[in-house]
């Protein structure tokens, strides 16, 4: 025969394990929707430091270039098209640098898309677009 007193406490414990779960569903099914909750928020929270971290970039961007610098009208950079330019002009990069006011490793860098041009040197690469050869030369000539 079974020892009453460890029956008892068995039932005392079974019934005890039985009413905290009764409890704690109740607030587990409360918890669900929070935990959601926060899921979404933290998502929110991350896209609003992602818009920040790009607006703050924006922002440095437009205080470190100068009021005065503003992009000219209509004109466009392609690597290529710089490229092509300067071949059709016969310049080497350096005399092509020296016609625009840069130098030839700057625009070497630009040909190969690793960097771009300051808004004064696209100025300068857009009035150079629509001269020829003999004006080009000419041009070096006065320069150097």
């Amino acid at each position: 025969m079974p020892n009453i007193a460890s029956a008892l406490k068995a039932e005392i414990q079974r019934i005890a394990r039985k009413t905290i779960r009764d409890e704690t569903s109740s607030l587990r099914r409360a918890i669900a929707p929070y935990r959601s909750e926060i899921a979404a928020l933290k998502r929110r929270t991350q896209v609003l430091e992602q818009q920040l971290r790009r607006s703050r970039k924006a922002v440095s961007r437009v205080e470190a270039s100068p009021q005065g610098e503003q992009e000219p009208s209509g004109v466009r950079f392609s690597a290529k098209g710089l490229a092509k330019n300067r071949q059709r002009l016969g310049l080497s990069a350096a005399d092509f640098g020296t016609l625009i006011g840069a130098s030839g490793q700057s625009v070497y860098k630009w040909e190969e898309g690793k960097s771009r041009p300051r808004q004064k040197n696209l100025a300068a690469i857009a009035a150079i677009r629509s001269i020829g050869k003999k004006d080009a030369q000419a041009r070096l000539q006065q320069a150097g």
